[in-house]
């Protein structure tokens, strides 16, 4: 069983592909400098609207089996310390420990 930490981001990752478009359009309008300010300040206040986890900022790169948040092994989705024990025990395919 996934532990919160992984849980949270899974959601996060969730949220954000949801409203990624929808996100980016009102980006897009707030930023527009030659749009009318009344119109990009209401895009701007539809973007502060949005949820929590709806922002690409809140999605971190965590370990699958402990959740933890530092070297992580992105092509695996592990941290190296599990990596390294999945690898050992021969359960990565193509991974195996170097020979002098």
């Amino acid at each position: 069983m996934p532990n919160i930490r992984v849980l949270r981001d899974i959601k996060a990752r969730k949220g954000v592909a949801a409203n990624e478009i929808t996100r980016r359009a009102y980006l897009f309008v707030a930023r527009n400098q030659s749009l009318p300010a009344q119109v990009r300040y209401q895009a701007q206040l539809q973007l502060n609207s949005f949820g929590r986890y709806t922002r690409p900022t809140t999605v971190k790169n965590r370990c699958t089996e402990t959740g933890r948040g530092r070297g992580i092994i992105s092509e695996f989705g592990l941290c190296r310390f599990q990596f390294r024990q999945k690898a050992l025990a021969g359960e990565l395919p193509g991974v195996h420990k170097a020979s002098w």
